[in-house]
């Protein structure tokens, strides 16, 4: 029996329940690898605080480094979030030969190529599954199962907190606020919900994904990103009945690449009207989703818990024993070399667009309207209007166009004197996805 000693930076929820799920698997993961793990050292910001675990109090520490640098550690999980200290703790343990697990999305998203280039050089591991989708196997397929895949596009709901919410207000009418409330208090939002509700959680997640599928850097600030707040029951109805469902999605695509040229992608964030019929649009609460289109394996999709202690400690339990397999064996994964991924403009974006606007209910503002759509070349699919007293409620749902002229249009419309309020443009995915 191999027995690797495992140094743990942070016991939080993700931590905690790391810990008990190895006791419970212990015996499982040595019959079938033939090694024990055994957490040896914690670190943690208060050793007197009492967790409730099954482990000798002596394991625990507040000298993060020191265990970083233990000769007697075989292998580093880091689940304490954030940039820093994390990222020079890692880059410590990568450099003294340790294979690192880690769940911290930010610090990938911003500093993943950094340490993936220190990573392949010093020969170990860096695993990450718990970055993305909680604990739904989504990391390790991109680089191994689908590896030699020309991967085209990423479509997935990859934040819970967002869906939970656009959940409530689709199936029991619940306003927004009221929704926001009810995940915090089950703990599936932060007292602070703006990287949750505002897109930047699933704009890291984004740009780690995109950075996996197509082997070309991509950061958090490369991602365009749209949030919810603004997200209105109206608009909810009105995509029912023309029969969409609202949710938040991440979209990842890659547009080509040619010439020896580093590839060319487009990253983005933002609520999508996805029809009925597609495989996302039934995804419900706080689970997520994604939903992967290439050119051989065609359309495959991955559905589970994309948050929770116990789900996340899973897919980290999951990178460890991979390591340590690894270690073991001497052969490490790779995520291989990284080139400067050449990130298109949101304004090339080709999309369908639903738009409301509410106007005065007089002759002639219904053609003002139309010829601002015209001047711009957005031509309109479909288009409702509703009463409301002296005020008139329209829905257009447009062809594809180009987003800067949807910009365009967007612009003249607020200058118009006819036009009171310019509501909510939520982008329309059709049925092979957003294209560019």
């Amino acid at each position: 029996m191999n027995r690797l000693r495992v140094g743990l930076l942070g016991c939080g929820n993700v931590g905690a329940a790391l810990v008990t799920l190895l006791d419970e698997q212990r015996d499982a993961v040595a019959t079938r690898t033939g090694i024990e793990l055994e957490i040896t050292r914690i670190a943690v910001r208060s050793t007197a605080e009492d967790r409730g675990l099954s482990i000798d109090p002596s394991v625990f520490c507040a000298d993060a480094a020191a265990i970083v640098s233990d000769p007697e550690i075989d292998l580093v999980v880091e689940v304490i979030g954030g940039i820093e200290p994390a990222r020079s703790l890692l880059n410590d343990a990568i450099a003294n030969g340790k294979p690192v697990v880690t769940g911290n999305k930010e610090l990938l998203a911003n500093h993943g190529a950094e340490l993936f280039a220190a990573a392949d050089d010093a020969g170990v591991d860096l695993l990450f599954e718990a970055a993305v989708a909680g604990a739904i196997p989504l990391i390790r397929p991109l680089r191994e199962s689908l590896a030699a895949e020309p991967v085209r596009r990423i479509m997935g709901i990859v934040n819970g907190t967002t869906n939970y919410i656009l959940t409530q207000m689709s199936e029991r009418g619940a306003g927004y606020a009221e929704a926001l409330s009810e995940a915090q208090s089950l703990g599936y939002a932060e007292r602070d919900p703006t990287a949750d509700v505002e897109g930047f959680d699933a704009g890291a997640k984004a740009a780690i994904i995109a950075t996996v599928a197509f082997g070309a850097v991509v950061v958090a600030g490369d991602v365009y990103h749209e949030g919810i707040s603004r997200i209105t029951g109206h608009d909810i109805e009105m995509a029912r009945r023309l029969g969409y469902a609202v949710k938040a999605v991440a979209v990842a695509e890659r547009t080509g690449r040619g010439n020896g040229e580093p590839p060319e992608v487009a990253v983005r964030v933002h609520p999508a009207m996805v029809p009925v019929q597609h495989p996302l649009a039934g995804v419900r609460d706080s689970f997520n989703a994604v939903f992967i289109q290439g050119d051989a394996v065609g359309e495959l999709m991955f559905y589970g818990r994309g948050a929770g202690g116990r789900p996340t400690a899973g897919a980290v339990l999951g990178d460890l024993v991979d390591a340590a397999v690894n270690l073991a064996s001497g052969g490490p994964g790779r995520i291989g070399r990284l080139v400067r991924a050449r990130v298109r403009s949101i304004d090339d974006l080709r999309s369908e667009y639903y738009i409301g606007l509410e106007v005065a209910d007089r002759p002639g503002v219904l053609a003002s309207v139309a010829d601002v759509f015209g001047r711009h070349g957005v031509s309109i699919r479909s288009m409702e209007q509703h009463g409301l007293g002296d005020d008139a409620r329209l829905v257009f749902i447009t062809h594809e166009c180009r987003e800067r002229d949807l910009q365009a249009t967007l612009r003249d419309l607020r200058g118009l004197e006819a036009v009171h309020e310019l509501g909510n443009v939520i982008r329309v995915v059709g049925d092979d996805g957003p294209r560019l």
